[in-house]
């Protein structure tokens, strides 16, 4: 499986820095990623839902490490491109379409 398309829509809030959408294979998409500033910088924490007790649960994530690497990965590098004002190069189907694939 591989990381297709990833959308990041920035906010201009304390900690809150962008709600990121992640598509895999062209055909699955998660919504609802975020990107936080912590004490160590930015990460990425996976979408989740509030519990009746108040803490959080995770709706969607990825069962290993190594996924959830690449997917860090692959999210902060378009959160930076697009904070920093770079445009980001074309993904999924738009980059096969000027490959003209």
């Amino acid at each position: 499986m591989r990381i297709t398309e990833v959308n990041v829509n920035l906010r201009d809030e304390e900690r809150l820095k962008a709600f990121v959408n992640i598509t895999f294979d062209d055909v699955f998409v998660i919504r609802g990623l975020k990107v936080i500033e912590g004490q160590r910088g930015v990460f990425v924490c996976m979408p989740s839902r509030r519990m009746d007790d108040g803490s959080h649960r995770d709706i969607a994530h990825p069962i290993n490490n190594e996924f959830r690497q690449e997917i860090e990965e692959q999210v902060l590098a378009a959160y930076h491109r697009l904070s920093s004002g770079q445009t980001p190069p074309p993904t999924g189907t738009e980059a096969a379409a000027e490959s003209g694939a």
